[in-house]
């Protein structure tokens, strides 16, 4: 005979919760869909905001969702060699702004660790000079199957205080990796950092020839903007640009040059190119001299 279980604290949440909408609702969901209607319909009457509603049906979609859904693919993984000197590595960190990064073996399957950035200041905060072995400041890297649910990834990020993990498939083969920001952001919302544009920015002026773009600014905006002719009869964005020269949807960090205009992904999802870095050479721009 099995031992008793404890009492869980959820049985008395979740009925007060399913309570609460019977009495808003005068009835009881009896599946997914039917709770996302019911919030929907709060918002409707008021009861709840947009954004409230936003974050409620997040964490419906993480409760069911999986790893392999919104994990970063293998492809667009920024990692960092185990045999790499720490001044061939210092750059690669300051081009993504990353706090963590994979750190490979001898090919792309073998995954030897995990270097936070933070880690590496240690050796730069001495003089820089000694004898660097990246496995002095690498830490163990975690690993999940791609089936995984996000529920239970995110409990496991909170009680192992881990924030980055490694998904590889039935094989065993490295198929991205996944951080707690990611599975956070399918609940909030994008979490902006400093990389980031404001969303009611489209064109934001970084240096004197380099540009941060929204993918969604309009190519006459664009061509406004920058003096640029670039034609908007098969496409309507930047975005839609750079997907026709690409011939694919690049990942983070990838560039193409069209027209003399250097177009750097600084940020895209798994369906779509979000932020681009812009660089011109040679060139007046004249909403750039206009802000001047």
């Amino acid at each position: 005979m099995s031992a008793e279980q404890p009492p869980s604290s959820n049985g008395p949440r979740r009925r007060r919760w399913l309570s609460n909408i019977r009495r808003l609702f005068g009835a009881t969901p009896t599946d997914r869909s039917q709770v996302v209607e019911y919030l929907r319909n709060a918002g409707k009457k008021g009861l709840l905001d947009a954004e409230d509603l936003a974050m409620l049906e997040g964490v419906l979609e993480v409760s069911a969702a999986h790893v392999r859904e919104i994990m970063i693919p293998r492809s667009q993984m920024v990692v960092v060699e185990r045999d790499a000197e720490a001044h061939d590595i210092l750059p690669i960190i300051i081009e993504s702004g990353h706090s963590r990064f994979p750190v490979m073996g001898d090919d792309r399957d073998e995954v030897a660790g995990v270097l936070m950035a933070k880690d590496l200041l240690r050796y730069f905060a001495g003089d820089g000079r000694g004898v660097f072995d990246i496995r002095e400041y690498m830490r163990a890297a975690v690993f999940i199957p791609e089936s995984k649910r996000l529920k239970n990834l995110l409990k496991e990020f909170r009680s192992s205080h881990n924030h980055m993990a490694i998904v590889v498939d039935e094989y065993g083969a490295v198929a991205g990796l996944l951080t707690i920001e990611d599975v956070l952001e399918q609940i909030v919302g994008d979490i902006d950092d400093e990389h980031d544009i404001e969303e009611d920015i489209f064109i934001q002026r970084d240096s004197a020839n380099q540009f941060t773009v929204h993918a969604l600014t309009r190519i006459d905006d664009f061509n406004e903007y920058f003096g640029s002719k670039f034609s908007d009869e098969d496409y309507g964005t930047v975005g839609g640009l750079i997907l026709s020269e690409m011939g694919k949807l690049p990942g983070r960090d990838e560039t193409v040059t069209v027209d003399g205009y250097a177009f750097k992904v600084t940020r895209a999802g798994r369906r779509r190119i979000d932020t681009l870095q812009v660089t011109v050479s040679g060139k007046d721009v004249p909403g750039a001299l206009e802000e001047q």
